[in-house]
């Protein structure tokens, strides 16, 4: 027998091993749809070692297939998660009038696909763009697990707080918004920052702090007037119009290849001056 210290709940090493969420696990042990070593465990709080062979029923495999994940391009106005001061929560607009006309997706919306169907990630109230709606644990804890490396890309249109044109934004401040800047006392993550024309600048962050790229501008001296997300790893926006939602696919994954340099071509970080 393996030694206490070794063990672990059950449902956090399904979790772990990509199984499903942990609150779907604890499900799935309740109705005996898991197996540790070939044998049937049914008590919630069980414990395994890393050793051990965990697989689980066919019942299990086809009740995940029936989950989705669903792509809305939210607009103005929504929150992502629970209401708020006055404003619903973006899932209101998953109706299936709202769904876009051209999904190539073969599923037929009903309501049950509203149960458990939880924004995986942020974004904010004043923002527009991708946001990922599902109801499977994997994927939510792919976009946003502490582990993950997952981009997400936004168009910003900004403006000098100094009035000066964006042409003179000076180049060191472009720098620190690819690296260099702390926030809640903590280093961010490299970035990768350019501007696209005059009034806009896209971002590409593998974090998601609280108003991370608004806050991030606010101290190199710039005003955000838009902020749209167009990209979450593999995933792009592309034509979803505004207001509207789309299935993901079978064949559709949000792993991708990161486009952030690595660390080694990092340079000295810098605090920069307040504005």
């Amino acid at each position: 027998m393996p030694e206490n210290s070794d063990l672990i709940r059950l449902s956090k090493r399904m979790s772990e091993l990509g199984l499903c969420s942990r609150r779907l696990a604890d499900d799935w042990i309740a109705r005996g749809w898991v197996k540790v070593d070939g044998q049937v465990v049914k008590e919630l709080g069980s414990k395994v070692s890393l050793r051990q062979k965990i697989t689980v029923d066919q019942k299990a495999k086809c009740f995940q297939s029936r989950q989705v994940t669903i792509l809305l391009n939210k607009p103005l106005g929504f929150v992502s998660g629970q209401a708020e001061d006055g404003h619903e929560p973006a899932k209101v607009l998953i109706t299936a009038e709202n769904r876009w006309k051209m999904d190539s997706v073969h599923r037929r919306f009903d309501l049950s696909q509203l149960k458990s169907l939880v924004p995986a990630g942020r974004l904010d109230i004043n923002s527009t763009g991708l946001l990922v709606l599902t109801q499977d644990g994997r994927i939510a804890k792919t976009l946003i697990g502490d582990k993950e490396k997952i981009e997400k890309e936004y168009l910003v249109r900004v403006r000098q707080t100094n009035g000066k044109p964006n042409t003179h934004f000076p180049k060191a401040k472009l720098a620190l918004l690819n690296y260099g800047l702390t926030l809640d006392d903590k280093p961010l993550k490299r970035a990768k920052v350019e501007w696209i024309n005059a009034d806009q600048l896209r971002f590409i962050l593998q974090e998601g702090k609280k108003r991370q790229i608004r806050r991030m501008c606010e101290l190199v001296g710039l005003e955000v007037l838009a902020l749209k997300r167009v990209r979450i790893g593999s995933i792009s926006l592309g034509n979803l119009p505004l207001g509207q939602w789309r299935y993901l696919r079978d064949d559709e994954s949000f792993n991708q290849e990161s486009s952030i340099p690595s660390r080694r071509e990092q340079p000295p970080r810098r605090t920069p001056r307040k504005p």
